[in-house]
């Protein structure tokens, strides 16, 4: 299916885009931006149906935000119409969804009022709407142990792994590439954070996340000296979460955990995505699912009391008769927190790039009501959401834990209220201001993003710009 998409400009042609990706995920959509087009926006479906909306439409929005969600309303609603469907969370096209339900909360608008204002404004159903509220509620609970004003967080960034996941979107390299010049991004990596313990002096470290890619990658020697640098660059008297992603089994080794063990690591993932051995195979995960189950054991043994599992509902061939098996697996090994995502097909994948079609009659709806009744039988409440792109059905990934097992971090990545400092190849830092300011563009934000280059060769040989970048802000 080709599906023509025209906006008069590129306000709209963001929303456009996703809304209708949303409802027809296989189809090829053409899209273009032209000033001179008569209509503000104009989607032309195969087939001939066709909606253009005139620009008197908007003429009596009050600005250039209440306009843009009036045109996607249309094109929600048209689509909703055309094909019978209503997506879960609507016209929200946004990857936090949370974000503005904690905006309403901190505005002392009650959770009846939200949910409705959900509905009404963005179509979202109840059920998600009331699960955003619920998990806005924990967020926002959690989030009042930290100091905004002069805490912050710090992410690491290992952008490694055995083998690279067909699904995966992330600027991960296989470590074989890598494993005779590991010691020079080990170099870089090991500067740039020198420098972030330098200029956050006198600042309170609250969290600290090494993700990648795979942490875990990395030989026990190469972890030692990572997380020896960390013991002697920062304070660690206000933190309060210390996370490693241990992420594939087949990385994971009694040395490695044996070397976490030894610092002041809270928290680990042991990510097995599906406890079906075909799908593993198909996903180009070389790891059993034995191996999961011994690496769960053997960090249980080793004293890790605060272990997460991921899960992909919606890969390729499974059915939500394999994420019920997948969860029995999981329910007998009694993790302390569960993250579910919905399977986000992304163009830099590899199933992006061989166009995988999206079967429209998965039972992802199903896996992902599996998945949140499993959690509640392990004792796990949601405690964080957030949605990606391309998302089959236009789902969300929800994480769910014990009390006192959330993962602080993963809440502040998405409400961004806290800065995080990060290092390593594609880490991306997010300075927060306590008011806003002007940036280079000439806008004004209480957010700064700056990105580290993503090619690994490239963050080697511009670690000193990579750290010039941060300087320019850190030392406001």
């Amino acid at each position: 299916m080709i599906i023509d998409i025209s906006s008069k400009e590129t306000l709209y042609s963001y929303n456009l885009y996703h809304i209708v990706k949303a409802f027809f995920p296989n189809a090829e959509i053409r899209q273009k931006v032209d000033e001179r087009q008569e209509p503000l926006a104009e989607l032309v479906l195969e087939g001939g149906s066709c909606l253009s909306i005139p620009q008197e439409e908007v003429t009596k929005c009050r600005d250039r935000q209440e306009a843009k969600h009036h045109v996607t309303k249309l094109i929600y609603d048209y689509l909703s119409r055309v094909t019978g469907k209503k997506l879960a969370w609507g016209m929200l096209t946004g990857v936090r969804p949370t974000k503005l339900i904690m905006q309403k909360m901190e505005n002392g608008i009650s959770d009846k009022d939200i949910v409705r204002f959900l509905n009404k404004s963005y179509n979202v159903n109840a059920e998600k709407a009331v699960l955003g509220c619920e998990i806005a509620q924990r967020e926002k609970k959690l989030l009042q142990k930290l100091d905004y004003d002069r805490g912050y967080s710090l992410y690491i960034g290992i952008p490694f792994c055995p083998s690279i996941c067909s699904y995966c979107s992330f600027g991960s390299s296989p470590f074989s590439r890598w494993a005779d010049r590991m010691d020079l991004y080990m170099d870089a990596l090991c500067k740039e954070i020198a420098f972030i313990g330098q200029a956050a002096r006198g600042k309170k470290l609250n969290t600290i996340y090494i993700g990648g890619g795979t942490p875990t990658s990395l030989k026990a020697e190469q972890l030692e000296r990572l997380l020896d640098l960390l013991d002697s660059t920062f304070p660690y008297q206000n933190l309060q979460e210390f996370t490693v992603e241990a992420g594939r089994p087949d990385s994971i080794t009694r040395e490695k955990l044996e070397v976490l063990a030894k610092h002041p690591v809270t928290r680990i993932s042991v990510n097995p995505q599906t406890m079906q051995q075909k799908t593993l195979d198909e996903v180009g995960r070389r790891h059993s699912v034995q191996d999961v189950k011994n690496a769960f054991y053997l960090a249980r043994e080793l004293g890790f009391d605060n272990i997460n599992m991921d899960l992909i509902a919606g890969l390729p061939g499974e059915t939500a008769a394999d994420m019920q098996d997948t969860l029995r697996q999981i329910e007998s090994l009694q993790p302390d927190s569960l993250t579910v995502h919905a399977l986000a097909i992304k163009r830099a994948a590899q199933f992006g790039r061989e166009h995988r079609q999206i079967d429209l009659h998965s039972e992802i709806a199903e896996m992902v009501e599996i998945g949140a009744a499993s959690a509640k039988r392990m004792g796990l409440q949601p405690y964080y959401l957030y949605r990606q792109k391309n998302m089959v059905g236009n789902f969300e990934n929800v994480g769910y834990a014990k009390v006192d097992k959330a993962g602080i971090y993963n809440i502040l990545i998405m409400e961004e209220k806290q800065t995080i400092l990060a290092a390593g190849a594609g880490a991306s830092t997010k300075i927060v201001f306590p008011e806003k300011i002007f940036l280079e563009n000439g806008k004004q934000s209480n957010l700064v993003r700056i990105e580290n280059v993503k090619d690994i060769e490239s963050y080697i040989s511009r670690i000193d710009e990579m750290i010039e970048r941060k300087g320019e802000w850190l030392w406001r």
